[in-house]
């Protein structure tokens, strides 16, 4: 009666043991978490150009490049989406930042475990310290098979906080995916811009040739007569040369671009190339973006939400490092059976045993003080990271906002400088043609006129890029709800043991890989001809 007693009382204090430390099961030791909250102005509403914001509902979404309305554009940034590859690599690193934080997850599940195994095995009849007249087995055979589990009940959210950690940094990790592709599309449509407001330039530059020539020719001709000196048919062919070499720099220059174009859509350059356009005046308007609430700005901006996710992040990892002063506790179970023979029907045969193990370090020398306050400089370095990155991002805005209305402005005076530059040209060369003005002014007004020209093509080029500029800045039409949801970052389903080439799709990040991406030849793209949709001032 006593030692019944005794094994009742014993499992009624384990049992009481068990109950007590599940209640603290789910205590969260990581501080509450909110995202820092900024005070702001509500619009735009700063000095100079900057004007109060209104909802941006027609701010360019997803393909914003099409506001160019540029088929060549459309087409680059498609293939560039479809096959870069760093966009592809990042790609992968939030896939695995996905299963970082499946592991994590696993090991709030008991972990199962089973062997089995068998030998036969035979001594020698005459071994050492065997009798002549043993009888003893000289051969036995042993079968077993066995299983095992253990389980932490993770009382102190230890891994619950380390799974929910890594999760948000997988969210971080989805966002800089974002991030860099907007800054690809961006970097190739301005690149690609540049390379038409080259393009512009060589067209000028071949305007101002093809008129060079005939100005040589009329200086020979009065040469010839001796109406005018040698001296004018030197400036005249210097004029000329000048110009041409003006623009074999200009066509190094195309080169380069275009080189960059073909790395950034999967294509080896010597095999890439983009049909020159001949226009002279780029066939692109003044774009008018708005800009919207600086408060929308926060929910639009890859970056900013990448830096708040691993801010998240970090008050977790607070939690992971609070719990390291607490118990580990562990439940262990193992049973099977083992038999010297193939029979293991019997009772018998079995074997167990069971266990619980707590651990608690007693005395670590201050590491795991160490590790708490180390943990909380990391989470105010992040929130002083989150709060840098969006005055960056308001500056970005300021700084697309200020450029595209001033380089507007520059445009329009430098269109008007490029009229008179060309009408003095014109009235140079005819008061020289009659004797009225020597070649000098003529010199003096073809140079003037080349350089407004120039000038007004650089202008225009910019005032587009800095359009790119300014849809980046204000995120590209990107959206915080295309991050995907702490719920999907699991890359496979529980039950789930074929297709782990690849992971279920999460947010907007594109994993697909195709035969095509290793193909580095370059089928060029399509080549339309631009549309000249404003008259290219002549020369002539």
């Amino acid at each position: 009666m006593r030692v019944g007693f005794k094994r009742r009382a014993l499992r009624g204090g384990v049992a009481s043991a068990v109950l007590s430390l599940s209640l603290l099961s789910g205590c969260d030791l990581a501080p509450k978490y909110e995202a820092p909250k900024f005070i702001y102005p509500n619009g735009w509403g700063g000095k100079g150009v900057l004007v109060d914001g209104r909802p941006a509902d027609d701010v360019p979404k997803g393909k914003w490049w099409e506001v160019f309305h540029d088929p060549q554009l459309n087409a680059l940034e498609e293939k560039m989406l479809a096959s870069n590859p760093d966009l592809q690599a990042q790609a992968e690193i939030f896939t695995q930042s996905r299963d970082i934080a499946r592991e994590t997850q696993a090991q709030l599940a008991p972990q199962l475990n089973g062997s089995a195994g068998m030998s036969n095995n035979k001594t020698s009849l005459t071994r050492l310290w065997r009798g002549a007249n043993a009888n003893s087995p000289t051969t036995e055979s042993s079968v077993f098979y066995s299983g095992a589990a253990t389980w932490e009940p993770d009382f102190f959210s230890r891994i619950r906080n380390a799974t929910r950690m890594q999760k948000n940094m997988a969210q971080a990790s989805a966002a800089d995916y974002a991030n860099l592709r907007l800054m690809l599309e961006a970097e190739l449509a301005s690149n690609y811009l540049g390379l038409r407001g080259l393009d512009a330039q060589y067209a000028v530059y071949d305007d101002s040739i093809r008129y060079y020539q005939t100005a040589v020719k009329i200086t020979r001709l009065r040469q010839a007569g001796a109406i005018a000196a040698g001296l004018d048919v030197s400036r005249a062919e210097n004029q000329l040369f000048a110009t041409m070499a003006s623009q074999s720099n200009v066509r190094a220059q195309r080169q380069v671009m275009e080189h960059a174009i073909a790395v950034m859509v999967n294509t080896v350059p010597g095999s890439f190339h983009i049909a020159p356009s001949t226009v002279q005046v780029l066939p692109y308007t003044i774009l008018r973006i708005p800009s919207g609430f600086p408060s929308q700005l926060l929910e639009r901006r890859p970056d900013i939400a990448s830096a708040e996710r691993n801010l998240a992040a970090n008050s977790r990892a607070i939690g992971v490092a609070r719990a390291a002063f607490y118990p580990d506790v562990t439940f262990s179970l193992n049973g099977g059976f083992m038999n010297n023979g193939f029979d293991l029907a019997s009772l018998g045969n079995s074997m167990w045993s069971y266990g619980v193990q707590a651990v608690e370090p007693l005395f670590t020398g201050g590491l795991r003080r160490a590790a708490l306050q180390r943990a909380w400089s990391q989470y105010r370095e992040s929130a002083d990271h989150y709060r840098s990155t969006v005055l960056s991002a308001f500056q970005d805005v300021e700084d697309g906002i200020s450029q595209t209305q001033a380089f507007a402005d520059q445009q329009k005076q430098q269109m008007a400088a490029v009229d008179a530059a060309l009408r003095t040209q014109r009235m140079t060369m005819a008061l020289y043609t009659g004797g009225l003005t020597n070649y000098l002014d003529v010199v003096v007004a073809q140079q003037a006129a080349l350089v407004a020209r120039i000038d007004a093509v650089q202008a225009q080029t910019i005032q587009v890029q800095a359009s790119v500029r300014l849809i980046k800045a204000l995120g590209g039409g990107w959206d915080r709800s295309a991050l995907p949801a702490v719920k999907d970052i699991n890359p496979f389903g529980i039950l789930q043991y074929d297709g782990l080439h690849h992971p279920r799709p999460a947010g907007d990040v594109d994993t697909r890989t195709a035969p095509a991406d290793q193909d580095l030849s370059g089928v060029s793209p399509p080549n339309p001809p631009m549309k000249d949709l404003t008259a290219a001032p002549s020369g002539r």
